[in-house]
C-alpha cells in the first residue's frame, strides 16, 4: 500500500505538470524509478533475510520484488519507446509509463498501460468534438469514408485537416486513472 501511495502521489505531481506546463519533468520520474527499484530490492531482502513475511511485504509495503519491478519497466518502456518511435509521443510520457512498470511490475503494469492509452485516447476525442462539434466530425469521417470506397484506397487528408484534427494527448492524468481503475479493480464495475 505504502508504494502505491508513492505512486499515486508521484503520477498526482506529473499529472500537475502535464496540464500545467505541457510536460512531465525528470525530477519526478527518475527519483520514482529508483524509488522502485529500491523499495523492491529492499523488500526482497527483508523477505530474504525472514524479518517480514510476504503477506506483510505486500499487504502493507505493496512490494512485488525486484525481478518483477525490472521486468515491468523494461515492459512498460519498450513498449513506449515504440510508440515514441512510431507515433511521437513525447519523451516523458515514455518514462513516467516505464515508472508505473518498475511499481506494478509487467502485469499490471501493461494493464495500466493499456488503460491509459484507452482513457487517452477517449480524452482526445472529447478535446475534438469539443473543439469542431460533433456534427462537423462526422461529417468529415462520412466523406473520408465515402471518397475511400470511391477510389478503393485510403483517400489523403490534406494538411489543413490534419492540423485540425491534431490535439494534445495529456497522458499522466490518464495514467492516473488507469493506476486506480488497475489497483482496486475498477473495471468490474464498468
Amino acid at each position: 500500500m505504502i508504494s502505491i501511495g508513492i505512486l499515486l502521489a508521484l503520477l498526482l505531481v506529473a499529472s500537475w505538470t502535464d496540464l500545467r506546463h505541457h510536460a512531465i519533468y525528470n525530477r519526478t520520474v527518475y527519483p520514482g524509478i529508483l524509488f522502485a527499484f529500491a523499495l523492491n530490492g529492499i523488500g526482497e531482502g527483508l523477505l530474504y533475510w525472514e524479518i517480514l513475511g510476504p503477506d506483510n511485504l505486500q499487504r502493507i509495503w505493496g512490494v512485488i520484488g525486484l525481478g518483477q519491478s525490472l521486468a515491468g519497466f523494461l515492459l512498460c518502456g519498450l513498449i513506449m519507446l515504440v510508440c515514441y518511435v512510431l507515433f511521437h509521443v513525447g519523451g516523458g510520457d515514455v518514462k513516467l509509463i516505464a515508472m508505473l512498470g518498475a511499481f506494478l511490475g509487467p502485469y499490471e503494469g501493461l494493464e495500466a498501460l493499456l488503460w491509459t492509452f484507452v482513457l487517452g485516447a477517449a480524452a482526445g476525442l472529447m478535446m475534438l468534438v469539443w473543439r469542431h462539434g460533433p456534427s462537423r466530425l462526422l461529417l468529415r469521417v462520412w466523406r473520408q469514408v465515402v471518397s475511400t470506397l470511391l477510389l478503393r484506397r485510403w483517400a489523403p487528408i490534406t494538411d489543413q485537416e490534419r492540423t485540425e484534427l491534431q490535439t494534445r494527448l495529456y497522458l499522466a492524468p490518464s495514467a492516473l486513472l488507469a493506476v486506480l481503475i488497475v489497483y482496486w479493480d475498477l473495471a468490474q464495475l464498468i
